[in-house]
């Protein structure tokens, strides 16, 4: 008899994969890489031969959100915290001051629309001002939700942030954008582009050691339920 995977997993199938991987993601999921040609089967061996390393794994994703969580009923936010307040009836997150009014129930779908509406003022402010300080213009600004990605800039200038950097402390933020603006004039990671990071951020050796150690903890709470209810005034 097959042996049976311990762990629930998903399968991606890859043009680029060589050979079959297996993956532990920040948010306690477990991907299957697999190459086109390759049977589901080897998926569901991969996935029994590393199960121990995969529950260690899960492990040091468990304790890194134990360590990085906020507080209950609360979301980070540049480094402040703000405070969930559910309301009957409404649909849209709104931001009053430092409370964040959301819909009741699961509010993690309307907060992470709001955090994107945020992102793109919070970024597009800081980008027009490294891209007008480098000389060099950018083409399009655009959000995401990056699995292992925290900025881009394509080879035509288009820049892409996720949201999920206005979970992390402001000057993580301020880090990441000048590291992509950076790319708008050496589109690589030589001494020329790191020295130029340096001249802009001196302090980026901090916030890359900062973000290794907790960026696979900036998540929207999983059990964020808001502490109180209210009827909507708006």
């Amino acid at each position: 008899m097959s042996a049976v995977p311990l762990h629930p997993y998903r399968i991606r199938r890859s043009t680029r994969a060589r050979r079959v991987r297996v993956v532990v993601h920040p948010d306690a999921s477990v991907e299957v890489v697999l190459p086109q040609r390759a049977r589901e089967r080897d998926a569901v061996d991969a996935v029994v031969q590393l199960e121990t390393w995969i529950q260690r794994r899960l492990n040091d994703v468990a304790a890194l959100h134990a360590r990085t969580a906020p507080p209950a009923g609360t979301v980070p936010y540049l480094g402040t915290l703000l405070t969930l307040r559910a309301e009957r009836g409404r649909t849209r997150v709104h931001r009053r001051a430092g409370v964040l009014l959301v819909p009741p129930g699961d509010a993690r779908p309307a907060l992470e629309r709001w955090y994107r509406r945020q992102a793109k003022a919070e970024i597009l402010t800081r980008l027009d001002h490294a891209s007008a300080a480098l000389g060099r213009p950018y083409t399009a600004l655009s959000i995401r939700n990056q699995r292992t990605r925290w900025g881009s800039c394509s080879s035509t200038g288009a820049m892409s942030f996720n949201w999920r950097l206005l979970l992390a402390p402001e000057e993580i933020l301020d880090y990441v954008v000048w590291h992509e603006a950076c790319h708008l004039v050496h589109l690589d990671h030589s001494p020329r582009f790191w020295a130029l990071v340096a001249h802009h951020r001196p302090t980026y050796r901090d916030e890359q050691r900062w973000l290794a150690r907790n960026g696979g903890g900036l998540h929207l709470p999983a059990a964020g339920q808001p502490p109180s209810t209210r009827a909507s005034a708006a």
